[in-house]
């Protein structure tokens, strides 16, 4: 069988060529309808074909959205989990496909650092299992067209704490090199993969396929910041242009601009003047307000997460960013995010973000990540549908966005479309390097529909980012609960039971971590009654939100019959009195979506 399956409407034939024999010159086997042999059945090859792809990469355009074919052959894929979409001619996706990522491959001319084609060959990579082989296509492309890489700025201030501001730096210098039409810049996900690596320069551009790369150093103290920045040339390995700021943090914003707009220049590549105006524009003028939304987001993305503390350190850090920009809609919307956290994982009678996330869009309309409150807001009222619709605004805006990614996949696996969520979850997780909870819940995807072959590789993704916290802050207990899953999935079930014990001692409130590790002993360890005593330890502190999840959890599914599970169950839907509707619109998703392989069964202890 095939790698990959390319499906397509008549009309775009020579597109699907070009994406087929770029997928081959990658070293993947591909399969599209110009290969049916002439003595069997259409619907019978098709049908072959399709199921025995691990990944289907979907033309869309317009006569495409018509075909019953290419629908038919995209709600396939979809149902298996191996869904890769792309739009050929700007169209969007018809429903229920353009809640799914869709990479823009309109006027593709064959270049292998486009955006959208990075995409597609990410998604193909991680499907079929296989890193893709270079391609004389990709050399061929860095050579032609100018192309950059922001590796993460070290952090040179001598306190790691002071890590959010240079990889902060680092994030707006991508985005601002990003805006400019002439110019390919690698994705923030693909940079920071190097991050605290001893590189060398030249391999990460053949790597990469870029014509260029840019590093740099930041050293903040006190009101004073020293940034040094170097553009190199990636065949060469020569200096393009260097540069050192040595400024009152004040000076934060001129110094982005000028070493963003020193790029430019030294690339010889166009600069619109809509292009230089989209640059100058941060959202805030205000230093210390920047400086403040940068270490709330660092808090929320890699805190402690299910620590209640978290939430409320996020939320007072946006506020005091807000009250010295009352304009600044990234503060309002993580306000906001944070806000409906705290409302409905930790039940806190707070504000749930409805109304900061509607400031945020008053603000700036095209910030994605509010809508990820929005669709929170409706969905913890049970109108799963209106939650759907808020997520899909938030993703047409952008694809991309790590808080509106996060929210779909809750919101799918809610529902119990495991493998809707896990796409989500896979692209999350590319997004932010820190994300470590986004891998252990595409454990659970994995594990669900039957894939359990690669889970170690994710287990392993796992344990390196939990660690990597753990140096930092040893008290990370959300950190130290992640590893001991990873331990567990990798089969070390003495050093994961330590961290289990290690976790509980330090953060004993946290509910989250109880409720990951019943899911753990029911699963994977085959331990029913141990995971029923880890439920019971703090079920009675368990949110109305984490109540939906559980009713749709896979990781729950050797509970559902015990008597004990039945009878804490009952109790906590009477305690966070949700309706007979609400749980009746989950019971009714929570069966098994797709049974789990033969041979997939846990380890027993």
């Amino acid at each position: 069988m095939s790698d990959v399956f390319v499906s397509y409407a008549r009309s775009t034939e020579a597109q699907a060529k070009q994406v087929a024999d770029a997928l081959r010159a990658h070293g993947y086997t591909v399969w599209r309808d110009d290969e049916l042999p002439a003595h069997r059945p259409y619907a019978e090859v098709i049908e072959e074909r399709l199921k025995g792809a691990k990944a289907v990469v979907v033309l869309w355009s317009a006569e495409a959205a018509k075909s019953q074919w290419v629908r038919a052959e995209a709600e396939a894929a979809r149902e298996a989990g191996t869904l890769v979409q792309t739009s050929v001619d700007g169209s969007i996706p018809p429903l229920p496909f353009n809640q799914v990522q869709c990479a823009d491959l309109n006027e593709w001319s064959g270049d292998e650092d486009a955006p959208g084609w990075r995409t597609v060959i990410s998604s193909v990579a991680t499907l079929a299992g296989m890193e893709p082989k270079p391609s004389t296509a990709k050399a061929r492309s860095a050579r032609q067209r100018t192309s950059v890489c922001v590796l993460p700025f070290v952090n040179m201030s001598g306190d790691a704490e002071q890590e959010y501001f240079s990889d902060g730096i680092s994030e707006d210098i991508t985005t601002d090199l990003s805006k400019v039409s002439a110019l390919e810049v690698i994705a923030r996900n693909s940079a920071f993969q190097f991050k605290g690596q001893s590189v060398d320069v030249a391999n990460i551009a053949s790597k990469l396929g870029v014509s260029h790369v840019l590093e740099g150093s930041v050293r903040k103290a006190g009101g004073r910041v020293r940034i040094t920045a170097q553009l190199i040339d990636g065949e060469s390995g020569g200096h393009v242009w260097a540069e050192r700021y040595d400024r009152d943090l004040t000076d934060i914003f001129q110094i982005q601009d000028e070493i963003s707009k020193a790029i430019v220049d030294a690339l010889k590549v166009k600069l619109l003047p809509t292009e230089k105006k989209a640059m100058e524009h941060r959202g805030t003028t205000n230093v210390e307000a920047y400086n403040l939304y940068l270490m709330a987001r660092q808090i929320w993305i890699s805190g402690n997460y299910g620590d209640v503390r978290r939430d409320e350190i996020v939320i007072r850090t946006a506020q005091r960013a807000i009250g010295l920009d009352p304009n600044y809609a990234q503060a309002w919307s993580l306000l906001a995010i944070a806000q409906a956290n705290l409302r409905y994982h930790h039940s806190r009678e707070v504000d749930d973000g409805l109304a900061a996330a509607e400031q945020a869009l008053k603000l700036d309309p095209s910030l994605a990540a509010a809508y990820s409150v929005l669709a929170r807001h409706h969905a913890e009222q049970g109108d799963f549908e209106r939650g759907e619709a808020e997520v899909c605004r938030g993703l047409e805006l952008d694809p991309n966005s790590w808080e509106v990614n996060r929210e779909a996949a809750r919101l799918l696996m809610q529902q119990r479309r495991v493998k809707e969520a896990m796409q989500h979850y896979q692209l999350a997780a590319s997004l932010d390097d820190n994300d470590f909870h986004s891998c252990m819940m595409l454990t659970t995807c994995f594990y669900e529909q039957g894939l359990r072959e690669r889970m170690p590789e994710v287990a392993k993704e796992m344990l390196e980012r939990s660690e990597r916290v753990i140096a930092h802050d040893s008290l990370n207990a959300s950190a130290l609960g992640v590893s001991a899953a990873a331990f567990t999935i990798l089969g070390d079930l003495d050093r994961a039971n330590e961290r289990i014990q290690r976790a509980m001692m330090v953060d004993p409130d946290n509910i989250n971590m109880p409720y990951n590790f019943a899911c753990m002993l029911a699963t994977w360890v085959g331990d029913i009654e141990g995971a029923l005593d880890m439920l019971e330890s703090m079920i009675e502190r368990q949110s109305r939100s984490l109540m939906l999840t559980m009713m749709a959890d896979p990781d729950m599914d050797p509970l559902r019959d015990h008597p004990r599970f039945k009878s804490m169950v009952a109790a906590a839907l009477k305690r966070t009195g949700l309706t007979e509707e609400m749980v009746r619109k989950v019971s009714e998703r929570s069966k098994p979506s797709n049974p789990r392989r033969e041979g997939a069964a846990p380890p027993r202890s």
